[in-house]
This record gives C-alpha cells, structure tokens and sequence, in this order.
C-alpha cells in the first residue's frame, strides 16, 4: 500500500525517501526499510509492505488495554501488527514488536471485516494495540473511519512517538488514548528505547490539549525508572501539564527481550508509587500486573 504523500518527502539529490509518518524521519534509501521495518522505499515510492496484514485479533475487557475511564464495563476489539517505531531493550511484546520475522502467523483481513468482527462480538470500540499503531496509520485510519460510521469508538495504545505529521491526522479519528510513558529520563528514552522523550511529553500535551480521552502507563522496571524521584517527576508532569484528572497506570515489568536479567518489578515499588501519586494530586491511580 502506497503511503500517503503527506508523510513522506522525496529528495531530488539522491534515491532517499524521508518518511514523516513517525518522529524517527527516517531518510530511506532505494530498496530499504525505515526503522519500523515496515515501510520500503520501492523505486522512490514509500510503501507499507504489511498493510491489511494483522498479528492479532480479539475482543477484550476495556479495562486490559489499560483504560479504566472510557466506556468502561464494555468490550473493544483489539487488533495488533508487526514493528515498532522504538527499540526499548525490555519490549514486553517482542515477539511481534521486535522479532516478527519468526513470528510467522500474519493474519490477512480486510478494513470491513474488523468492523463487521468488532459489532458481532458486541464492542464499542476498536483498539489499535499491542504494537506501535502509529506505524501502520494508512490501514487504522481507513478502519477507523469505517467504524465510526457504525458508531463504534477508536482507541489508540502507543509510545506517542508520533510524527507532527501523523499527530495531526491521528486526532481527526482517535477517541481515547492510554500512552505508555517510559520515564522522565531523556537518558533513559535514549539508551533503552532509542527515541527522544521530548517528543513523547509534546503529543501527551496535544493529545490533552484536544481534549481526547486520555490515560497514562508507566512500566516500572527495577532499578532502571523506579527511583522515588523519578516517580515524582512523571506525576508532577501529569498535574501541571496535564491534569490531575488523567488517570495514571503504575504497571509491573518481566523479564522480556534483550534485559532478561532484571527481575520481576517488586509489587512494593507499585504500592511506593501509587501512594507517590496520590499526594501529588492524581485522582485516579491504578496497577497493573500484580
């Protein structure tokens, strides 16, 4: 599937695409892939070689993606790719995020049949998840779109590692947001996931900004992001750039991927945290995989 031309640029002097659909701008040169893996530069078109291609398929309590605020007690269908737009060494989904090549179990399915899945198991809302959706944006939005005019609710679960580009489309269809929020550590963003955190606190802002659903996950992970002052940071960003209304997900780690050495993320760092947020102002504070 051809690319929208907005998200990508073509450069005169050489055979490099620059591709604008996430904030890597990857300059793609003639027969490669951008850091997604899913994006190929085919003869100076941008193409998406995984459009109409799924890994996974499944109605799901709203509670799981985590959102607890938006349409709660109901179902969403859950739809995950292949790729990621990040790189962060303790993916809990690396097998379809990181290491899809091995995953041979791509599932091909038109945009009309998510829809027509979605309300004959009674859902809401459709939910991009599981992987980065931003990557696979041409095949969400024609979906979504579709959705929307059965009066389903779209979800997106993300990085928020969206390009001033993609942001822009992605707000026209996307109800609700849960962004998973790594750390308040740009060294971290850095050197564990390979992207900029700045970039991430800039979409959380526009997301709330544009008065979408919003929910934040942080993954807690021992000894990498679980200081007290670390904790504190994020919840002072989430009251006084966002709100104190926005409900905050203190989730726990495994080992998974290339840090399989750390260990599970102690349940008492989760409690630590939540009593953290709760005297910072946060009224609606929740954990995960305990």
């Amino acid at each position: 599937m051809l690319v929208s031309n907005n998200l990508f640029k073509k450069s005169s002097k050489s055979q490099k695409i620059r591709c604008e659909i996430c904030a890597n701008y990857c300059k793609i040169v003639d027969g490669n892939f951008g850091a997604c893996k899913q994006h190929k530069n085919i003869n100076g078109e941008l193409f998406n070689i995984s459009y109409g291609i799924v890994s996974s398929l499944s109605p799901d309590p709203i509670e799981k993606k985590p959102l607890n605020k938006f349409l709660p007690g109901t179902f969403t269908y859950s739809i995950g790719g292949f790729g990621c737009n990040m790189a962060c060494l303790y993916c809990q989904n690396y097998m379809i995020s990181q290491e899809f090549d091995n995953f041979n179990r791509g599932i091909k399915i038109l945009p009309e049949m998510i829809v027509k899945n979605a309300l004959k198991y009674n859902c809401k809302s459709i939910s991009w998840t599981y992987n980065e959706p931003t990557i696979h944006l041409p095949f969400n939005k024609k979906t979504s779109l579709l959705a929307k005019r059965k009066n389903l609710k779209i979800v997106y679960v993300s990085n928020g590692y969206m390009s001033s580009q993609s942001i822009n489309e992605i707000l026209t269809f996307v109800d609700a947001f849960n962004i998973d929020l790594k750390s308040m550590s740009r060294e971290f963003y850095k050197k564990i996931c390979g992207a900029d955190l700045d970039v991430v606190l800039d979409n959380l802002k526009r997301i709330y900004t544009e008065s979408k659903h919003l929910e934040i996950t942080n993954l807690i992970i021992n000894g990498y992001n679980d200081s007290k002052k670390q904790i504190k940071e994020l919840c002072d960003f989430v009251v006084d750039e966002l709100g104190p209304e926005v409900p905050l997900h203190f989730s726990r780690a495994f080992p998974y991927y290339k840090m399989k050495n750390i260990n599970p993320t102690d349940k008492n760092k989760l409690f630590e945290a939540r009593n953290i947020a709760f005297k910072k102002g946060i009224e609606n504070v929740y954990l995960g995989n305990i």
